[in-house]
């Protein structure tokens, strides 16, 4: 068995060798995304607050931004021009979300999209799947721009080794 080879290798070395409430690792490119692309949300139900520059979909919600994927029970969105209506700031997702792109998966209770800053950030029972291989935990922050992504508090991961030749 090549163990050296596994690429999560590198990616459960660092969990392990990490302190037992964080880890740092790069995504396998799932997650890099071009926060300038257009933004599609679908739902069951929306209100909108001009005033507030904010609206809330809720029920069945769906989000799509190019191949970057969001569900969730419901979503608020702000946006950076209240008076024009334009420009999201922000989407603030929440009753499991589930986010996707590619072959991984992130699920968790909430979820805080900065658009502007290319950055999501997920909590509640945190879990991140990349092909076969899990890493779970409280938080995660991705940087859509990097692919990085740091997990934390009481990370655990399930470690699939390569099959035998």
């Amino acid at each position: 068995m090549k163990w050296w080879g596994n690429a999560w290798f590198g990616l459960c070395l660092a969990t392990l060798l990490a302190s037992p409430s964080a880890a740092q690792f790069q995504t396998s490119g799932g997650f890099e995304q071009d926060s300038s692309l257009p933004v599609e949300i679908a739902s069951d139900s929306l209100k909108v607050d001009q005033e507030a520059g904010k609206a809330v979909f809720s029920g069945n919600v769906t989000v799509a931004q190019g191949a970057l994927r969001m569900a969730a029970e419901a979503v608020e969105v702000t946006y950076s021009d209240a008076d024009a209506g334009r420009g999201i700031e922000r989407i603030e997702a929440s009753g499991g979300v589930t986010l996707t792109n590619g072959t991984e998966a992130a699920e968790g209770q909430t979820a805080f999209y900065s658009v502007s800053d290319s950055k999501i950030d997920m909590s509640g029972n945190v879990l991140l799947t990349q092909g076969p291989n899990a890493v779970a935990g409280d938080k995660l922050a991705i940087d859509l721009e990097t692919g990085v992504a740091n997990m934390e508090g009481r990370v655990r991961t399930v470690i699939l080794p390569e099959a035998t030749e």
